[in-house]
């Protein structure tokens, strides 16, 4: 009878069990509600969905293919280079976010991540061109659609950013001495100065290009208004200079990463 009483059936181990499973459950929504809204999103959407898989339109997430590039790019990981990828990453999801509420956005902006950074395409449209004819003049669409990228990337300002402007093909010249080179020369100064009126750098701009029609991004069209356009490279810097007593954040933090705050957004015409 004594060694009836002596493990009481095993029923502590349960209700033991139960008790840690609750503390986790405890500890878990704790932790969920310390975190950002942006965290929390994306816990939400993987309950929802658990079996969804990252593709192009997902928001805010750099698929493992494009973060295995980055990472070759540089040769290995870094603290600053994760905190250039987190930045990459916010910038992305910022973008993301603008093309989402302006509608008219989604057919002149395009951006896609590469192994050199985050590639950015304007596009002229028939219906909704960025540029005057034959000009490198923007139009008042133009003129907002690049404020309002400057408005984006001036949070980020230790990025560098690559300009290049490109024209159709198949067109006179404008002049005899003035072509598709000169005029996408121009176009690619004239998006530079709006982008550092509006708040970039005046060191984040690295290089200003002129491709004229060699680049076609609708070469089976040659006069296809999307091949006049302005394209962004924005990557990081081979070395971020540091001041006295700076320290780079450790890998996986990101309260260095977070941007400064953003002027006033420009208003669309």
């Amino acid at each position: 009878m004594a060694g009836k009483g002596g493990h009481h059936g095993g029923a502590w181990k349960v209700a033991y069990a139960d008790f840690v499973t609750a503390m986790m459950a405890l500890f878990l929504v704790l932790w969920l509600t310390a975190q950002d809204a942006k965290i929390k999103e994306a816990v939400e959407r993987a309950f929802r969905n658990p079996f969804s898989s990252v593709n192009k339109q997902s928001v805010g997430i750099i698929p493992n293919k494009d973060v295995q590039a980055l990472q070759a790019q540089k040769g290995k990981f870094d603290s600053v280079s994760v905190m250039h990828l987190e930045l990459l990453r916010r910038l992305t999801e910022d973008l993301a976010k603008m093309l989402q509420q302006e509608p008219d956005s989604q057919e002149s902006v395009k951006y896609a991540v590469a192994s050199d950074g985050l590639h950015i395409n304007i596009f002229d449209r028939s219906h909704l061109p960025i540029f005057e004819p034959d000009s490198a003049r923007f139009t008042p669409y133009g003129i907002w659609v690049i404020s309002t990228l400057a408005w984006e990337v001036s949070r980020y300002p230790s990025f560098n950013i690559e300009l290049s402007g490109h024209t159709e093909a198949g067109r006179p010249a404008i002049r005899e001495d003035y072509g598709n080179w000169e005029l996408s020369s121009d176009r690619a100064n004239a998006a530079r100065r709006l982008l550092q009126q509006d708040g970039i750098g005046p060191d984040q701009v690295s290089q200003v290009r002129g491709y004229a029609d060699q680049m076609l991004r609708v070469p089976s069209n040659p006069l296809d208004p999307s091949n006049r356009r302005i394209s962004l490279i924005v990557q990081w810097p081979d070395s971020v200079p540091q001041t006295p007593g700076d320290t780079p954040p450790a890998p996986g933090t990101d309260a260095k990463a977070a941007p400064p705050a953003a002027p006033a957004r420009p208003a669309k015409p």
